[in-house]
């Protein structure tokens, strides 16, 4: 951005005033809230001097498309506006079909000067921004992938929902007495689940638990027997029959949203074998998913893997004051996304097949802590997606495992050098000179 300092003289006072370089002639900033839209375009000749157009629409359908007739009665391909809530979402899908460009920027970079704001002013304060280049955009992927992300995090909610409803069966089966958790690794598998629904359908009553065990298991037959030693009251048993029936419900919705899930990324498939390459996203098809639902197949939208990086939050925010950082907490970012990495990367530094991430791992843990390596192997894995999705090349290992050149203009203390080799694993021993 380009600014210049224009001073005038005023009662004998000089008085500084400062104007910005004007990008774009013609651009619309609006105010979008649940009933109303605020629109103002600025309209900028070529002596610099704007015009303002300012008009109120309607959400409703009608009202959307009135707002596109107006911005193509003033020749306005270039909107800007503030992500608000879900509101946003049906005026960008309009807009967006009508082939204008929309700029979606988040409320904390076009936040207006407190005291003096309304809803006209906000619209006219964003079209100013953006006018002049200080906005920062969002990502927004494309609409097949918006879809996509939209079934995936709808899928993540209901397996929260799904392990909601088991964690209240297992309580009802603990205050109860019943400890089939004990005998079985998961008491809502086969045979702990044959098992539960006799007790439910004979509530009080002692039976023989051997015609309901799988012949698989390896659990002895009298712990099992004494495990439902149990009484459960009528109560109990209610709950823990809605509870079940809402698990299998909750399962078969989860199961049709998968399946729409697939029929949406067929479109992907060579970007998700890409993914694939990737350890950690081999073994599970939805993962690999979980990825491009949230980043999508066109790497462009990112400079730079450390951009990815910090967009999905697996970087250190920047806190620093009087050069003193006062915090080194990652951001809050990735809501959805971060969770997913987090899995991988704990599945990476149990396995002995990629020493690249189990080696960045322990040096870091020694140094940081659990959770700063954690995080250090997200970013590994992010840098590797991006560097694949770019190139479009399969995953090697090679680019982790080169060793860094040597930083010649830094300088350490020799205690800094030597709690440096301490750190990587060596063993200090004092120089033994030899008697003669």
């Amino acid at each position: 951005m380009t600014s210049h300092c224009q001073f005038y003289t005023i009662n004998h006072q000089e008085v500084i005033l400062l104007s910005f370089k004007i990008l774009k002639n013609n651009c619309c900033g609006l105010d979008v809230h649940k009933t109303w839209i605020y629109a103002c375009i600025g309209i900028t000749d070529s002596f610099k001097r704007t015009e303002y157009k300012e008009a109120r629409f309607s959400s409703f359908t009608k009202g959307l498309q009135e707002l596109c007739d107006w911005l193509s009665k003033y020749n306005c391909t270039d909107v800007c506006m503030e992500s608000t809530g879900k509101y946003w979402i049906t005026v960008f899908n309009i807009l967006e079909k009508n082939n204008i460009w929309v700029t979606l920027s988040h409320p904390k970079y076009t936040k207006p000067q407190k005291g003096n704001k309304t809803d006209r002013k906000d619209a006219k304060w964003i079209c100013d921004l953006y006018m002049c280049g200080m906005v920062k955009p969002s990502f927004i992927p494309p609409a097949d992938i918006r879809e996509l992300r939209d079934l995936v995090r709808y899928r993540f909610k209901l397996t929260c929902m799904i392990t909601g409803e088991k964690n209240r069966a297992h309580n009802c089966l603990t205050v109860s007495n019943l400890k089939l958790d004990d005998v079985f690794s998961d008491i809502f598998g086969k045979s702990s689940r044959s098992i539960t629904e006799q007790i439910l359908q004979h509530p009080g009553e002692t039976f023989d638990v051997a015609p309901f065990v799988d012949g698989r298991c390896k659990t002895p037959i009298e712990e099992i027997q004494a495990a439902v030693d149990g009484a459960i009251s009528k109560e109990q048993a209610v709950k823990l029959r809605q509870c079940l029936n809402h698990i299998d419900e909750l399962g078969m919705h989860k199961a049709e949203i998968e399946r729409e899930i697939f029929r949406l990324s067929d479109k992907y498939e060579s970007v998700l074998n890409l993914i694939r390459t990737v350890p950690g996203f081999d073994k599970t098809p939805m993962t690999a998913i979980q990825v491009l639902s949230e980043i999508g197949g066109d790497m462009s939208v990112f400079p730079t893997a450390k951009n990815l990086v910090s967009w999905a939050g697996c970087c250190p925010r920047n806190d620093q004051s009087n050069h003193k950082i006062k915090s080194t907490r990652i951001s809050r970012a990735g809501y959805y996304f971060k969770p997913v990495l987090v899995q991988v990367a704990n599945a990476l530094i149990k396995s002995k097949k990629h020493p690249e991430f189990t080696t960045r791992y322990r040096r870091i843990k020694a140094r940081r802590g659990h959770k700063k390596a954690i995080i250090a192997i997200c970013c590994m894995i992010l840098t590797a997606i991006w560097h694949i999705l770019t190139d479009l090349k399969t995953y090697t290992p090679e680019g982790f495992l080169e060793s860094r050149p040597v930083n010649k203009t830094k300088v350490l203390t020799t205690s800094q050098a030597l709690n440096l080799m301490k750190q990587r694993g060596y063993i200090i021993k004092d120089d033994v000179v030899p008697v003669t």
